[in-house]
């Protein structure tokens, strides 16, 4: 890309996110195809006093991805950079996505030590933002990154790694995109192991009483819970070597489960919920019915990961582990006490503790709590009292969901967070990288 000629950014066309829940008209966009590009691209914009945001996928329910001014759309920094097998450690390019992983660490005998159930967004705004997946021994993903490369507000590249910059590893590898722009991962990966699925639907007090004990007794465990139901569906999944025997799902009962019922028949029942929700504790009950029950051994991208069609809006809130039994009491207690018709089922996740500045898990042993709204639907009343019974549990929201804390909370909550706003200070001291969100989580 140059500023002068074919590669010039471009006059900007509406943005919107994945859940439909923000959008922007950036007045220019850049689209990046190497680190030399991503520097004129914000020399350009700082040449006309304009904030610069990069965006991936937008898989972000929050206005963290939103670029009023400068947008630098990363798809085409993508693909493996390098890689070494004997410590392996591979590294990508910023804009590749997620689903794109397998086919480059497969051939290495690697693979990521854990991932979320979705994977269309790209490396850096999953790392970005603070994606995990389940697992109380398993941190983030942000937490698996070796190493990264940032270009600064000042177009200076930085490399962030144990060896160079290594005190801006906490807060770089989770850095909200309010330090620059990540160009380059490291990701710190593991053999290549397959993943035995057990997925029952049981008794929500059953698991409710015993959710430390199931968390802590496997290596991936997560359930969902539809409201107005008394059972949830459990998934549980131990690791195994690579080359273990492999039973997977044939396609014809992948595709009932995964395209028909989760997503085809979900997306009418949400359609028919929203226009007579009576019928929802209805097709809830049907639903734990019809989903959830099978068991199968397959390589662990095809187990971590699933489909996801049907648009919704996403609020997530990190718990210290041994609070979630009695918020999920507190928040089914609210949904019966407030009449509310909630089609969508929450989810519970786990997670081991880490040292990064700005996770849900820094310092403590996490549950999460996930609670979704149809795309169509208004969750604002719904979100603001979950959100409430979260905070009476010192939860952190994920910053990438929906949530309304600012940076006074948001620094009590975190121990680095005042840590952090002057590293931001010091790298970004023009506010290059800033936008309304950053402004409200960090500070002007």
């Amino acid at each position: 890309m140059t500023v002068t000629g074919e590669r010039t950014p471009s006059t900007g066309k509406l943005w919107r996110n994945w859940g439909r829940s923000e959008s922007v008209r950036p007045l220019f966009v850049a689209r990046p195809r190497s680190v030399e590009e991503v520097q004129q691209a914000i020399a350009f914009a700082r040449e006309r006093g304009l904030p610069v945001k990069a965006v991936g996928a937008g898989h972000s329910f929050t206005a963290i991805a939103a670029a009023p001014g400068m947008q630098l759309d990363l798809t085409e920094l993508s693909g493996l950079i390098r890689a070494d097998v004997e410590t392996r450690q591979v590294t990508i390019a910023a804009g590749t996505r997620l689903h794109e992983l397998p086919a480059i660490l497969a051939p290495l005998g690697l693979a990521m030590e854990n991932l979320g159930d979705i994977d269309r967004q790209s490396i850096s705004g999953a790392t970005s933002t603070g994606t995990h997946g389940t697992g109380a021994a398993f941190r983030g993903l942000a937490a698996q990154i070796a190493a990264l490369t940032l270009v600064t507000a000042d177009g200076e590249v930085m490399t962030i790694s144990e060896s160079e910059n290594p005190e801006l590893l906490p807060a770089a590898r989770l850095g909200l995109g309010a330090l620059g722009v990540i160009v380059d991962v490291t990701i710190q990966c593991v053999p290549a192991f397959t993943l035995h699925a057990v997925e029952r639907p049981e008794p929500f007090t059953d698991v409710v009483d015993a959710f430390e004990a199931r968390a802590t007794a496997v290596d991936h465990f997560e359930f969902y819970w539809f409201p107005h139901t008394d059972r949830v569906l459990t998934k549980t999944n131990t690791r195994l070597p690579a080359d273990a025997p492999r039973r997977p799902l044939g396609p014809v009962r992948r595709w009932v489960d995964d395209s028909l019922m989760s997503n085809g028949v979900f997306a009418a029942t949400c359609g028919i919920g929203r226009a007579a929700p009576a019928v929802i504790p209805a097709i809830n009950r049907l639903a734990t019915h019809l989903t959830g029950n099978r068991e199968f051994t397959d390589v662990s991208t095809s187990v971590f990961t699933t489909q996801r069609s049907v648009r919704f809006r996403e609020q997530e809130y990190a718990l210290p582990r041994a609070a979630v039994p009695q918020a999920l009491r507190d928040i089914r207690a609210l949904i019966a006490s407030r009449g509310w018709k909630v089609s969508f089922p929450i989810e519970v996740r786990v997670a081991a503790p880490d040292n990064l500045w700005l996770s849900t898990a820094y310092g403590r042993e996490s549950g999460y709590v996930a609670v979704h709204r149809y795309w169509r639907e208004d969750p604002t009343e719904y979100f603001g009292a979950i959100e409430k019974i979260m905070r009476n549990f010192g939860g952190r929201p994920h910053w990438g969901k929906m949530h309304t804390l600012n940076s006074t909370v948001l620094g009590d909550l975190y121990p680095h967070h005042a840590d952090f706003v002057a590293l931001r200070d010091r790298l970004d001291p023009d506010r290059v990288f800033a936008n309304p969100y950053l402004a409200r989580v960090l500070g002007p």
